[in-house]
């Protein structure tokens, strides 16, 4: 954290997980996913040896419940819904449930562990869900009061390395950081100690205080801070959080207490405007576009929870009259249609073909 660079990314990484464009995209993904997953609950077919639990399904609905509380007080700068037990905070812990109990089958999963990959349908589904989830979603969400808990971002790492972002049967997508990042601000001089109650929302860094002293003795005020960690962002009326330091004595890490100062305080969308956030989901430039580009329509082909890598009309093949407009960067959607034969409505993950580019 003393590296200018590095500075700059943390703070331009915690703004945008703080955004209300990222949690809109959030709150999006996840209705996408909800009404595949109850689609695929109505309409999978019996003779599939895959089935997906329809009881998950209420706790789907919750998720999206909250989200769509929570969004309209964000875009008027209410930012309690990071606290606990408010809207975005329940989201993320109720989500994480479902993740870790999204298909319980004993062939891929044990103790909320999965350990193969999903079989293809179940696949596009899990696709879907994590469609929702960026790393680092939970840094503005109010850290706990209680003694195992510490700060959201312990280091530049946990937000920074490419390999934070890489699991075992999945990979979130790294950010796509804009050419020119703004200068990281001075800071104020309002500190607070960790347990103490945090007076504004916004990106808070860790430091080290010393103090003047009368005749050597007497602290009378803050005379230097410096850099002691990672920056947090810090929902107002939480506490400050603790963090975790390393003792060579106990060759363990400990919970202690340090000073946190106001970076940049957190007053978007309280004048009832939405910034233009564009800069939040860059795309990354890739080799591979460029021929994705030059292909004829028709030869561009994608699966149900491929993601979409060209804007225009797409057709599902084997499906007449199955076309969608669909936007680059969008997950590919299933089909629900008339089963060959019984005539039976069911949920098909099929194979799209570019008709026209838009």
């Amino acid at each position: 954290m003393q590296d200018d660079d590095v500075r700059r990314r943390v703070f331009w990484l915690l703004k945008r997980l703080s955004s209300y464009s990222l949690w809109k995209r959030k709150r999006d993904a996840w209705e996408l996913f909800t009404h595949s997953y109850e689609a695929a609950v109505k309409n999978w077919s019996k003779s599939q040896p895959e089935q997906m639990d329809p009881d998950t399904l209420p706790g789907i609905y919750e998720v999206l419940s909250l989200y769509n509380r929570g969004l309209p007080e964000l875009a008027k700068g209410h930012r309690f819904v990071w606290r606990a037990r408010e809207p975005f905070a329940l989201a993320l812990d109720k989500a994480g449930t479902i993740s870790r109990y999204f298909y319980t089958d004993s062939d891929y999963w044990e103790r909320g562990m999965q350990l193969a990959p999903y079989p293809p349908l179940v696949e596009a589904l899990h696709k879907l869900m994590r469609a929702s989830e960026f790393l680092g979603e939970y840094a503005p969400t109010e850290v706990p009061d209680a003694p195992h808990m510490t700060a959201r971002c312990p280091s530049a790492g946990s937000l920074l390395n490419p390999d934070a972002y890489k699991f075992l049967f999945y990979e979130l997508p790294y950010p796509v950081f804009p050419a020119e990042l703004p200068d990281v601000p001075t800071g104020t001089d309002l500190i607070v100690r960790s347990g103490q109650r945090v007076p504004k929302d916004g990106i808070w860094e860790p430091v080290r205080v010393e103090r003047e002293k009368a005749f050597g003795i007497v602290p009378l005020g803050v005379k230097k801070t410096e850099n002691n960690g990672c920056f947090n962002y810090l929902v107002a009326e939480g506490k400050a959080p603790y963090i975790d330091e390393w003792s060579e004595a106990q060759a363990r890490a400990k919970r202690v207490g340090i000073y946190w100062r106001l970076l940049w305080e957190d007053v978007r969308y309280k004048d009832d405007v939405l910034p233009d956030e564009s800069e939040y989901f860059l795309e990354r430039k890739i080799d591979s576009e460029a021929s994705v580009q030059e292909e004829p329509a028709g030869e561009i082909e994608v699966r149900t929870g491929d993601v979409c890598p060209v804007t225009g009309t797409w057709e599902a093949k084997d499906f007449e009259n199955h076309r969608i407009e669909a936007s680059k960067g969008k997950v590919m959607p299933d089909v629900l249609a008339s089963a060959p034969g019984s005539g039976e409505r069911r949920v098909h993950w099929v194979t799209w073909r570019l008709v026209r580019r838009a």
